[in-house]
């Protein structure tokens, strides 16, 4: 039975946690992006589907293409990150499900069926889009993650050896700079949003 965590772990990832807008001067390692894997990988997907799909930009170059997609406000983000990562999702996932959930034909749930293929593949991506940024948290890092891009532009642009994975969210990677946050909006109480039935 796992004991809860502590104050300090609870304030890491969720509590005093944050997004941010700049990072400070301090380089993120390859060793560090697979760490990060290393422990999103373990978060819960339908049938172990693991659609997400990371392109990791760390280079100048590669940040330089995401940011010329993305929104005047995004860009600089992009730029001034470490790294940014886009994460998509592969809408062929179910190809590996005989791999990843191999104790029932599972593949035949979605082959063939391109709705629910698209939907199962953008919410567990997104899924797995939150277990990366509570691994980086976890790890001592911080997360910017944003919408405002072209996603089409940026699947021609990253993906277009992949054409059955797409964009869903792109995140900026590294340590967070205090000074680029701004005062946390507001999180409603339990009873505002929450029923007990």
């Amino acid at each position: 039975m796992s004991e809860p965590l502590s104050d300090s772990a609870l304030d890491q990832l969720f509590r005093t946690a944050r997004t941010y807008n700049g990072y400070l001067d301090k380089p993120v390692s390859q060793a560090q992006l697979h760490a990060i894997w290393d422990l999103m990988k373990f978060g819960p997907t339908s049938a172990n589907s693991l659609p997400a799909r990371i392109i990791w930009c760390v280079s100048d170059a590669a940040k330089a293409r995401l940011a010329a997609l993305a929104i005047p406000g995004n860009k600089e983000k992009i730029l001034a990150a470490p790294v940014t990562a886009i994460i998509g999702m592969d809408l062929e996932f179910y190809e590996h499900l005989p791999e990843f959930f191999p104790h029932t034909d599972a593949r035949s749930w979605f082959a063939g069926n391109d709705a629910l293929a698209e939907t199962t593949a953008f919410r567990n991506s997104s899924l797995q889009g939150a277990y990366f940024i509570l691994a980086a948290r976890a790890l001592g890092l911080d997360t910017g993650p944003m919408s405002g891009f072209d996603n089409d532009a940026v699947d021609k642009e990253f993906f277009a050896d992949q054409p059955k994975v797409k964009s869903n969210f792109i995140s900026t990677l590294g340590y967070g700079d205090p000074a680029t946050i701004f005062d946390r909006s507001p999180r409603p109480g339990f009873e505002r949003f929450n029923r007990l039935v």
